[in-house]
């Protein structure tokens, strides 16, 4: 029987030889010469001013919140519900991570509970685009605006969603974005940071160069430390292709999840992506929720699919509820959705047959 993986990139010719000019030629005087291309062409898609590719998105996120100004000691409200990635670079600058709760529908950060979590020491806010499903962006910026804190988009996971027709990382004061081997796009690894501020991108540009400020002229000088999360050329060259399809590969996930939409059709007691009537959910991680009612042990479904050759994914722990963090039982829509969730398989291969095996083999356990 046919394995269908969850997700993997989609490779064309372009990028190969994208990939193989780089190798090639990509050296010397010619050495940023796709990471620069890269760094133009991704912001422009977004509709953003200025790019600065990095090695991994915990990385972008590491320079972004350094370059917003957070500090040791400053508060850096957060989601219960995302990848531990969103929140360690948190942790990394000595800062603290306040988790607050999520919404019922979009499993998003509910902006009532981040307006209760500010205290004066709060610095910023990180909003995560959870499996492309959108932030409520205008209730954040205003609650922002209003006490004066900073706003960090982690759209790893949304790219090409868009919010009242402005792509995500692209609204706050600085966005980024994942370029890992299963995202919508890839470099294989990779991220970046996104802003329309100059000032943001030259102090992350800084911190990304060991601390080297272009502007003071001295070759090896540095004002202070600094850090390396750059990405290579080689890396680049892919990334430039992959932007290049980036509708292409948008559409196709979405048009997956119209088949799971239609697949899932006939239950309501099984919920999937939430999409806004304001709103263009990109459906990186199509994901199903199981009623309460249902009682589905969640591992035995993954291990279900699994003996049918059929990959899936738990969907993501409460944050608060890892050993390293105090628990935040309040956070009850977090601690109540994880365990009756998995996301599904959604690559660009696969073809309208395999999503119906998928719904028919989760319908078949719970059934």
């Amino acid at each position: 029987m046919k394995r269908i993986n969850i997700t993997r990139p989609s490779i064309t010719d372009l990028e190969i030889g994208y990939v193989q000019d780089a190798i090639a030629n990509g050296w010397g005087d010619q050495c940023y010469e796709y990471i620069k291309r890269f760094e133009q062409s991704f912001p422009a898609y977004l509709g953003a001013n200025h790019g600065l590719a990095t090695s991994s998105c915990t990385g972008a996120i590491h320079l972004a919140l350094m370059a917003l100004g957070v500090k040791a000691g400053d508060e850096v409200i957060v989601p219960e519900t995302t990848w531990i990635a969103s929140v360690e670079p948190v942790l990394y600058i000595g800062a603290k991570p306040i988790f607050v709760d999520v919404l019922e529908d979009t499993w998003c950060i509910d902006p009532v509970k981040v307006e209760a979590a500010i205290t004066e020491k709060t610095k910023a806010i990180i909003v995560v685009h959870l499996y492309g499903n959108l932030v409520e962006m205008d209730e954040i910026m205003a609650i922002a605006k209003k006490h004066d804190i900073k706003v960090l988009e982690d759209a790893a996971e949304g790219l090409g969603s868009e919010y009242k027709g402005q792509k995500v990382g692209s609204i706050a004061d600085a966005g980024v974005f994942s370029f890992h081997g299963t995202k919508t796009m890839s470099t294989g690894e990779g991220g970046i940071v996104v802003t329309n501020s100059k000032e943001t991108l030259e102090r992350a540009s800084i911190l990304n160069d060991h601390g080297r400020d272009p502007k003071v002229g001295k070759t090896f000088w540095m004002e202070d430390y600094g850090y390396k999360y750059k990405m290579s050329n080689l890396q680049a060259a892919m990334g430039c292709a992959q932007v290049e399809r980036l509708e292409e590969l948008v559409a196709k996930k979405r048009l997956i999840f119209e088949w799971y939409k239609e697949g899932f059709a006939e239950r309501d007691d099984i919920a999937i992506n939430a999409e806004q009537a304001y709103a263009k959910n990109s459906c990186w991680m199509p994901t199903a929720l199981f009623d309460k009612a249902l009682n589905v042990d969640r591992d035995g479904l993954i291990a279900h699919l699994k003996a049918n050759n059929i990959d899936s994914r738990p969907f993501f722990y409460p944050l608060s509820s890892l050993p390293m963090f105090e628990k935040v039982k309040e956070n009850r829509v977090a601690y109540s959705i994880f365990d009756r969730a998995i996301n599904l398989p959604s690559h660009h291969e696969l073809e309208k047959e395999d999503i119906d095996t998928v719904c028919r083999k989760v319908i078949e356990y719970i059934s």
